[in-house]
Order: C-alpha cells, then sequence, then structure tokens
C-alpha cells in the first residue's frame, strides 16, 4: 500500500501514471521542437517560424525554448518539472533579485534539507520516510534554483553547467555531500529494520516429523554490500553524465563555432538516443527511482534489483555516448559529407 488508505494509495498511482505520461509527452514534444524548429531562435532570417512564436508557455517559463546539451541531457523531472517551477517561484519571489540569497548559500541550505530528510528516512515510520522523501525533492528543488539564480545574474540563457568555476565545485560537492546524507539513512533503516528474505528449514523436530520455519532475517554485511553498491552506481552515473555534459557543451554549445554542423548534430537520431539513455539513467534520475521505493517502502526490493543490473546499464549508456562522441568527433573535424550517417 502506498498510502494510509487504499484511496489515497489509488490517487497517489493516479498522479504518477498522469506524471509518467506527461513526460512522455514532453518528451515526444521535444523532438518535435528540435526537428522542426530553429535550434537557436536568434539565428535565423525573417521567413523562419522560431518556436517561440508557436509555444504555447511563455519562453521565459518554457523548458522547450533554450536548447543546450545540458537541458537535453536532463532528467524529466528537473526539466519539465523542477525547472518550469523554478522560474515561476523566482518571477513571484524575486530571488534572483533578492542580493543576499546567493547561489552559495542556496547550495549550502539544501545540504542541511538533505540531512533532515535523511534522519527521517532513519525512522521506523513509513509515515516519517515518505516526509523524507518529500523533503528530499525539495532539496533537488532548491539544487535548482541555486543553478538558476547563478545563470540569471549572469544573463546566461538556458541550462549550461559553468565547468571549471567556484560555484561548479560547490554546487557538486553539495550535491555529493546530500547523496551521502540520503544513502546514510537509508543503510541506518535497513540496519535497524533488517528485511526479511525467503524461508529456511532450521532442525528443530516437532513431533517426530515437523520441522520448525524461521524467516531468515538479512545481515548487516549483505545491507551494507546493496548500499555500496548503489552508491557506486550513483557516482559512475554522475561522472559519466558530468563527462558528456561536458563534452557536448565544448562540441555543440554555442561557443563551438560551425553552426551548421552543430544543428545536424542535435537534430541527429543518434544524439536523440543518446539524450534518452542519459535522462534515464543519469544520477538525479536514479536519485528519483531510489525516493520512489522508499515512498512505495519498496527500499530492499529495489537495492537488490540494482545490486548488479545497475552497473550493466550505467556501463552501457556510457558506451553508447563514447561511440556517439567518436562519431561526432569524426564528423566535425573531418568531413562535412559525413551528415549523411546522421
Amino acid at each position: 500500500m502506498i498510502g494510509p488508505s487504499s484511496e489515497i494509495s489509488k490517487l497517489l498511482l493516479v498522479l504518477l501514471l498522469f506524471l509518467l505520461a506527461w513526460y512522455v509527452y514532453m518528451d515526444v514534444n521535444l523532438y518535435f521542437r528540435i526537428h522542426n524548429y530553429p535550434i537557436d531562435d536568434e539565428i535565423t532570417d525573417n521567413s523562419t517560424i522560431t518556436y517561440s512564436q508557436v509555444a504555447w508557455i511563455n519562453c521565459k517559463i518554457s523548458p522547450m525554448c533554450d536548447i543546450t546539451p545540458k537541458a537535453l541531457l536532463l532528467d524529466q523531472t528537473n526539466h519539465y518539472l523542477f525547472g518550469p517551477l523554478v522560474k515561476i517561484v523566482d518571477k513571484l519571489f524575486k530571488v534572483s533579485d533578492t542580493q543576499w540569497i546567493t547561489p552559495n548559500l542556496i547550495s549550502f541550505f539544501h545540504v542541511f534539507v538533505a540531512v533532515v530528510s535523511a534522519k527521517c528516512f532513519s525512522s521506523d515510520s513509513l509515515a516519517y520516510r515518505r516526509i523524507g522523501v518529500v523533503l528530499f525533492e525539495f532539496r533537488t528543488f532548491l539544487d535548482d534554483m541555486d543553478g538558476h539564480v547563478a545563470r540569471e545574474r549572469k544573463n546566461i540563457k538556458g541550462e549550461i553547467s559553468e565547468v571549471g568555476t567556484s560555484g561548479y565545485y560547490i554546487d557538486g560537492i553539495c550535491d555529493g555531500l546530500g547523496t551521502i546524507a540520503l544513502l546514510v539513512g537509508v543503510f541506518l533503516f535497513l540496519k535497524n529494520n533488517p528485511p526479511r528474505r525467503g524461508y529456511m528449514q532450521l532442525p528443530t523436530i516437532i513431533n517426530d516429523s515437523e520441522t520448525t520455519v524461521y524467516r531468515v532475517k538479512v545481515t548487516t554485511k549483505k545491507v551494507v554490500l546493496n548500499v555500496v553498491c548503489f552508491a557506486a552506481q550513483l557516482l559512475l552515473s554522475s561522472m559519466g553524465w558530468n563527462r558528456y555534459i561536458a563534452i557536448y557543451q565544448d562540441m555543440l554549445g554555442k561557443e563551438s563555432g560551425d553552426w551548421l554542423r552543430r544543428c545536424v548534430i542535435l537534430k541527429s537520431s543518434f544524439f536523440f538516443i543518446v539524450v534518452m539513455v542519459w535522462r534515464i539513467v543519469n544520477v538525479h534520475n536514479l536519485m528519483h527511482f531510489l525516493l520512489l521505493s522508499v515512498f512505495c517502502d519498496k527500499l530492499w526490493e529495489f537495492l537488490r534489483f540494482m545490486q548488479y543490473i545497475g552497473f550493466v546499464i550505467v556501463l552501457g549508456a556510457i558506451c553508447v555516448a563514447e561511440i556517439h562522441i567518436m562519431d561526432v568527433k569524426n564528423f566535425l573535424y573531418h568531413d562535412l559529407s559525413n551528415a549523411t550517417m546522421y
């Protein structure tokens, strides 16, 4: 049961299905937006219809207007839900205009929120653990907010990673601390409430014919193994995701040079496959899956499922991206006639 009653469970299930349908709908629209309209509205002639002219949501809020490599590699929750919500909150409360609220201050605060949520995760009460899920998603919202405020104050349009800046490293460290807090909370819960799995017959004889059956608790060693495996998957996914954002920004960003070749690659089917793969397996989405399993009280089942297959999924995504990057480099630096392969 997801909620305290069957009615709440059904409502939450409907909301989850609606959210998934919304993500699919937006991904389909993103594909057609990239292929049917110019990537950059400002680089067009007067006869070309731009996306901002037909967008049904104002481009100051819409996640579909500014097409950047980082925006395309974002998970759906951050791109379609938290991203627009951050912009709305900023317009209402003028966060980016409030000088004492700095991006780094927001980053430090969301570490505190993560620690509080981790405390909830370690609780025996499912209700408290669900509160922890809500708090950690609020932390994710704040993580989006610090980047938005930083970009607004530098007049940067769209999602961009400013690799090498102090803000980039501070944000990364704060994200890492928040993730560690979450994993510690998960470990403490499983350690204090070891899951039971299977049945094991013990040699206790009753009436010379029956054997007493006990459930066997999962050992702390097994809990540590599963949590460490998932932590390693998060680290691997984070390293790969940040690597590809940096590489694609260098090759496909607005400052990359050849606008024609950049548009050809961004509109290619192979690139869109890479985008969809990393939208699913990036570190943020893996965290969302973990939070969903906590909310549904299926944490142990999720960690057991991901113990080894998670490495296969992440490494597979890395292989697909590396193959595409080699093709892109060959296309960019050798012969424009290779455009037909995209």
